[in-house]
């Protein structure tokens, strides 16, 4: 059984949202990708993953999967973006950088993951030429609060 089986079977039977995003879904520097099929931009962000020296595997799964997977981590409609991928027991939703993925990892806080909600023009899968949106990367806590935790300009 691989990762993605254990993911569906887990969405299948119920299990907790923790239990989906904390455990060893992905080992520390291992991160798995869940995606549709037709998104480009969310495979410009596993490649902006990889240069950045994650080792990553992207699954593509049908939209009611995924969302059923964002429910499941904590990932409500207002935080959401077009993938969400696995790291270490933490959730990254969406466009969220390198860096802060690294930041989230060396600094381990006691939290549910990172998201980047939207897709912020500029933010990393969606450049366009010199185009940059503003734009936060939330921290969202276990108790479903949010706070900042970088600003992109």
């Amino acid at each position: 059984m691989d990762r993605r089986d254990f993911i569906l079977i887990s969405l299948a039977s119920g299990l907790s949202a923790a239990s989906i995003a904390r455990p060893a879904l992905a080992t520390s520097g291992e991160l798995e990708v869940f995606k549709t099929p037709t998104c480009g931009c969310c495979s410009a962000w596993v490649d902006h993953m990889v240069r950045a020296g994650f080792n990553v595997t992207a699954s593509d799964v049908d939209q009611e999967t995924l969302w059923a997977m964002k429910d499941r981590a904590g990932v409500t409609p207002a935080l959401s973006s077009c993938h969400t991928a696995f790291i270490d027991g933490y959730f990254v939703e969406g466009h969220v950088p390198a860096g802060d993925v690294q930041r989230l990892l060396m600094e381990r806080p006691d939290a549910l993951g990172l998201t980047v909600p939207g897709m912020p023009i500029g933010s990393p899968g969606m450049e366009m030429s010199d185009l940059r949106d503003a734009y936060d990367t939330l921290l969202v806590l276990r108790d479903g609060s949010i706070e900042v935790f970088e600003s992109h300009a």
